[in-house]
């Protein structure tokens, strides 16, 4: 039999798709023409699927040897087509039973000596046959424990080219899944750690209640990082589909870990102030790839420095903020990715950035002005709180850390707030206060009575804020109600809402 076909999948962003390898072996000058718009890092398989093939023993047949990639029209890239590539030439060539391998998928990268390489996005590979009816994959060793991760799927695993062909062959039998790691993921950091903060501890705990952005100002050391970085502590653990989603894009990153298992813990991404807006919101030659945006998604993206940040690449997140999606266009095709994500922007006043505060302050109030100026109007007004941090004083620094309250407490507070807001807007599939859209809070039966909005109303007309922020008020304020176990906010909340929204604060 000169002709014979192998599964595997080919991913666009997250999205994976089936494809079939084709190999056709004809009489005629002996040569490799492989079709269906593959990449470069894919039209370099020929030379390592020859020289793997020869290494493990087989012959290579001196024929005509055409690889097609179907759907043909579907863009192809990576080296997970490796394996595929080479069961197909080898079952063509009549070396291999094709009937072995129908309806099994097959993934892996082959070095030239035959070994089978780990690959990346595994993990929405095989869901993407689970999703096609594929029951039955074989992946390399170093991806087994994540495919596993997928349910109702039978996954086995190659380290070698040899060892599949002897399988095929009915010679060996291919390996097992290693056993999922035991090991408890390490602890966290604790808000306990933070000293003093009330206001900025307050407003950490309404952001992670509701979703929502938040700002954080103050001189360096008065605890805008700590802050920031203790967010995940107190989120919720991932549902599985979320769960899902974030190990998905982890596997398609290349950084997910080496235990394989789900990823429950809320992401949080914190890249360096200079870091491209590629690198930020995704991008790169034919189609693009995950950027920090993305690897944050149902997480925290910490953006520390945020005035040093180029403005071209802060104003990037504006469209992802409001969509939870990235999409990008290449010329190769447009790849979506999701980012839904808390952002937390975390800045100094001013260039000398004085640890006393603004009495000590050097710059004059233009360059104050400028210094700032990078995070503009249209991405403040997307953040629902912004507060500035306060110096710590000695005794707070010392005693302070004693008494707060740690992660733990406030996370339970945290959960039963969500799990309110969950339970109200469920039946429009929102499960937090921030994703649910203005219209819907300004109407019945959750607009608020006029004596309550009263100062919210005023703030508008009077230009303190944009149509915008009177939504995402009103959204801090059920997140605030949320929080104190009422059914619905009254005036006391809409003005606290409003405080952290201009930036006053208010802590308990």
């Amino acid at each position: 039999m000169s002709y014979a076909r192998v599964l595997c999948v080919g991913l666009i962003g997250v999205t994976g798709h089936v494809v079939e390898v084709e190999a056709d072996l004809s009489p005629g000058l002996p040569a490799v023409v492989l079709t269906g718009l593959p990449d470069t890092a894919l039209h370099e398989a020929r030379d390592r699927v020859r020289a793997a093939m020869v290494n493990s023993g087989q012959s290579w047949p001196n024929r005509r040897i055409t690889v097609n990639l179907l759907p043909a029209a579907l863009p192809k890239q990576g080296s997970s087509f490796d394996l595929a590539i080479a069961a197909a030439m080898l079952a063509g060539a009549g070396e291999l039973p094709p009937a072995a391998l129908d309806g099994v998928v097959v993934l892996g990268e082959l070095g030239l000596d035959g070994a089978v390489r780990p690959v990346r996005g595994v993990l929405p590979m095989v869901a993407a046959a689970a999703g096609a009816g594929l029951r039955q994959v074989i992946v390399p060793l170093g991806n087994a424990r994540e495919a596993t991760v997928v349910p109702g799927v039978t996954v086995r695993a190659v380290d070698s080219l040899r060892r599949l062909v002897d399988f095929v062959r009915h010679d060996g039998a291919l390996l097992e899944p290693p056993p999922p790691d035991a090991t408890p993921p390490p602890a966290g950091f604790d808000l306990a750690d933070v000293a003093g903060q009330e206001m900025g501890r307050y407003g950490l705990e309404v952001a992670a209640a509701g979703g929502h952005h938040m700002a954080l100002f103050g001189a360096p050391g008065a605890g805008k990082t700590m802050l920031a970085e203790r967010l995940p502590s107190i989120l919720p653990e991932l549902d599985d589909a979320a769960a899902l989603e974030v190990t998905a894009l982890q596997s398609i990153a290349g950084v997910l870990p080496p235990d394989g298992r789900l990823i429950r813990r809320p992401p949080f991404q914190a890249p360096h102030h200079t870091s491209s807006t590629a690198a930020l919101v995704g991008g790169g030659s034919g189609l693009a790839r995950p950027g920090a945006l993305s690897l944050a998604h149902r997480g925290v993206l910490f953006l520390d420095e945020a005035a040093e940040i180029q403005s071209a690449t802060l104003q990037a997140l504006r469209q992802p903020l409001e969509t939870g999606r990235v999409v990008l266009a290449r010329a190769r095709g447009t790849t979506e990715f999701p980012a839904r994500v808390q952002l937390i922007l975390a800045a100094n006043p001013c260039p000398c950035a004085s640890p006393a505060g603004d009495q000590h302050c050097t710059c004059a109030p233009v360059v104050r002005r400028r210094y700032l100026a990078k995070l503009s109007g249209p991405l403040l007004d997307r953040i629902d709180i912004r507060l500035t941090l306060a110096p710590l004083s000695a005794a707070q620094l010392t005693t302070a850390t004693a008494a707060a309250t740690s992660s733990a407490v406030i996370a339970a507070r945290v959960a039963e707030a969500r799990a309110a807001a969950g339970q109200r807007w469920a039946a429009d599939g929102w499960s937090v206060n921030a994703e649910v859209p203005g219209p819907v809070l300004r109407r019945a039966p959750w607009r608020l009575p006029t004596a309550d909005t009263t100062d919210l109303r005023r703030s508008l007309d009077r230009g303190l804020l944009s149509a915008r922020g009177f939504d995402r008020v009103l959204r801090l304020a059920w997140t605030i109600s949320d929080l104190d176990g009422k059914d619905r906010p009254g005036r006391a909340e809409v003005n606290e809402a409003i405080q952290l929204r201009m930036g006053e604060g208010y802590a308990r």
